[in-house]
């Protein structure tokens, strides 16, 4: 159709955040997953119980707060993005004492993928 632009080759895409165009395939997921993790659960009124728990933990001591981090965030990739299975979540300080949170996760095709997320 004229004026209008060409929409992406795969069934897997959104509006990036941020900047312009679209993330397509493992950017699309790591973006999902980026938005499940930081959004906290309750804080959507029209979707109540989506998002994550995690920000509950944040001021925790990390000591403390990694059983529980680790727990959130495997509940709510696995409620909220069907498309991987997580493996692995490790969860550290980095160099500014701020939480990260590192999410392993295999996708359909078995590709195993890893992605860092930063809770707000």
């Amino acid at each position: 159709m004229p004026g209008m632009s060409a929409l992406p080759a795969t069934h897997h895409w959104q509006p990036a955040l941020g900047r312009d165009g679209v993330v397509e395939d493992v950017d699309d997921i790591r973006q999902a997953i980026a938005i499940i993790l930081r959004t906290p659960q309750g804080s959507d009124p029209l979707r109540p119980d989506f998002g994550s728990r995690v920000w509950l933990y944040l001021d925790y001591p990390i000591d403390r707060a990694r059983p529980h981090v680790v727990r959130e965030t495997v509940e709510a990739i696995r409620r909220w993005e069907p498309r991987v299975t997580v493996t692995r979540v490790l969860v550290a300080l980095d160099e500014a004492a701020r939480l990260t949170i590192t999410a392993f996760f295999k996708l359909a095709s078995g590709v195993e993928v890893s992605m860092e997320v930063r809770p707000r």
